[in-house]
């Protein structure tokens, strides 16, 4: 099966295209201006020219969901509903976090948590299980301080993501790693897509929206009838 991965809940636009589990093509570039709006389509031609393929080509779609930059989410849910309806294939959504901690698992931490820099001192988050990448702790918008995460005191850690700096200066976990070069990556979404595949686990796409965690800051929320 043909699938497009499409990611764009963070500074990461990023853009894949698979065979099954064989990757065809990955094109991505971290901006700090959230590029996804001038780069997403474009993106996505060039993986497929990548791929040596076409749109048509396409057998399904499947997107990082967030949670993250709401603007980014929006772009990618418009993007990734509007391939699905017009080509009439399946849509898969993966929470973003899933894909960043693929990288790091079996290598030796008891945990990897992904820290999303939200605002101020907020984050969102989730912890996972550093060997088999499962699901420990809900996903959540958490405020940091001092006594963040004290219950995984005596574990390897490893805290990821763009929230990871103002972590390391604020926990005092002794056997914590930080790393904040990683973001979100539509490279990354393969395994997890190929599962909900496998279950038929398909989003409904006229209804689909992205996981925001919570509103967006200083925008009234529109009713349905506003938007």
């Amino acid at each position: 099966m043909k699938i497009l991965y499409l990611e764009t809940s963070s500074k990461n636009c990023s853009v894949a295209i698979s065979d099954d589990d064989k990757m065809l093509c990955v094109t991505e570039e971290i901006s700090e201006n959230y590029k996804q709006s001038e780069s997403l389509h474009v993106f996505v031609e060039w993986a497929l020219e990548g791929a040596g393929l076409t749109m048509k080509d396409i057998e399904a779609v499947s997107l990082g969901k967030g949670p993250g930059s709401y603007t980014g989410l929006r772009i990618g849910a418009s993007s990734a509903k509007g391939f699905c309806y017009g080509l009439k294939i399946p849509l898969i959504a993966v929470n973003s976090m899933e894909s960043m901690i693929v990288p790091f698992l079996g290598q030796n931490y008891d945990y990897v948590i992904p820290l999303i820099d939200a605002r101020r001192m907020e984050v969102y988050t989730a912890v996972y299980d550093g060997k088999n990448g499962e699901q420990i702790a809900e996903t959540e918008a958490k405020i940091l301080d001092e006594t963040s995460f004290e219950e995984y005191r005596d574990k390897k850690i490893l805290f990821i993501g763009d929230g990871a700096t103002k972590a390391k200066d604020l926990l005092q976990l002794p056997d914590a790693g930080f790393n904040d070069e990683v973001y979100p990556s539509a490279r990354y979404l393969v395994k997890k897509t190929l599962e909900k595949i496998a279950q038929k686990n398909f989003e409904d796409v006229a209804y689909f929206e992205p996981f925001y965690l919570k509103d967006f800051h200083g925008v009234k929320k529109k009713n349905k009838s506003e938007e």
